[in-house]
């Protein structure tokens, strides 16, 4: 095997750790008001992208829209999100984050950064300093896997 993909394998070993971490934390920390993994990635969505299409979230989480219609029912049952007509075509759907939903979102964020922070401060320095220095190159292999 080359390099690139034992590197490759251990990257995604490792951020896969580090996100199942941060979802639990989130789901202690939530006390009840934790959602399935599915329902908190549309909502963190339609967070970033205000009035995303059905169509366009099932494209970018790579669900069936019929999936997204589901977690988009749900969501806007539980007051989470908002199922708006388009402006430009009355028939289309636009999904738009409530006042609670949003609050939710932030407190989601804070969590994963605050058990994040905690553990970066226990690392010594250099490893800190790797850390920093490797996330311009994370975010340009991100932009690669979504070129691919």
């Amino acid at each position: 095997m080359s390099v690139s993909w034992l590197c490759s394998e251990e990257l995604l070993a490792q951020t896969g750790a580090i996100r199942r971490i941060a979802r639990r934390a989130v789901r202690q920390a939530a006390d009840g008001d934790a959602l399935p993994p599915g329902r908190s990635e549309l909502l963190r969505l339609a967070n970033r992208n205000p009035g995303i299409s059905v169509a366009d979230a099932a494209h970018e989480l790579g669900l069936a829209p019929n999936s997204v219609s589901t977690l988009v029912t749900k969501l806007t049952s539980d007051g989470l999100l908002r199922r708006d007509r388009g402006e430009s075509d009355g028939r289309a759907a636009e999904l738009r984050i409530t006042d609670a939903g949003a609050e939710r979102v932030a407190r989601w964020r804070d969590i994963r950064v605050e058990v994040t922070a905690r553990a970066m401060a226990r690392l010594d320095p250099a490893d800190q300093q790797a850390i920093a220095a490797a996330l311009p190159a994370l975010a340009r292999l991100a932009s690669g896997m979504e070129a691919t």
